[in-house]
């Protein structure tokens, strides 16, 4: 296949991936259709195939030298490196967002720094005891400690 079409396959993928995003957000956090969604988007992209590094650059408007050390570094993840690499779809999805979101703010240079940042937030608050200390810290269960 050749960049072109693979491209253009991702593009679409990825369109229809933010048009439910787009519907999925427009519901209540606690909307069981929200989550529904959600799952679909999740299981949709986990089965897309891997992606070369080559259309990944296509996407993210990046050199493929550009992503594969994107890729060395943590901020794409490799899927596989034999007989080629490919990314993982799931996070280049992720990447993408954060890239086009930085993009509209004006930000061109030191976009993996600032992309790795983002990704390490993430992550962060994704982790489940987390959000527990938050949400009990908002609804004041929680106990101040001060170190003097």
């Amino acid at each position: 296949m050749s960049v072109a079409t693979e491209a253009a396959h991702i593009r679409d993928l990825f369109a229809t991936i933010e048009e439910l995003e787009s519907v999925a957000s427009s519901l209540a956090e606690d909307d069981e259709r929200r989550h529904k969604l959600d799952g679909v988007v999740a299981r949709t992209l986990r089965q897309a195939p891997p992606v070369r590094p080559v259309v990944a650059g296509e996407l993210l408007d990046l050199t493929e030298k550009t992503v594969k050390a994107w890729a060395r570094e943590g901020v794409l993840a490799i899927h596989s490196q034999e007989p080629r690499m490919l990314l993982d779809t799931v996070r280049l999805h992720e990447v993408l967002h954060l890239v086009s979101d930085l993009r509209r703010a004006g930000k061109t240079r030191g976009l993996i720094d600032e992309v790795h940042r983002r990704l390490s937030d993430q992550s962060l608050l994704d982790r489940p005891d987390l959000a527990l200390s938050l949400d009990e810290m908002r609804s004041g269960k929680g106990r101040v400690v001060r170190s003097v």
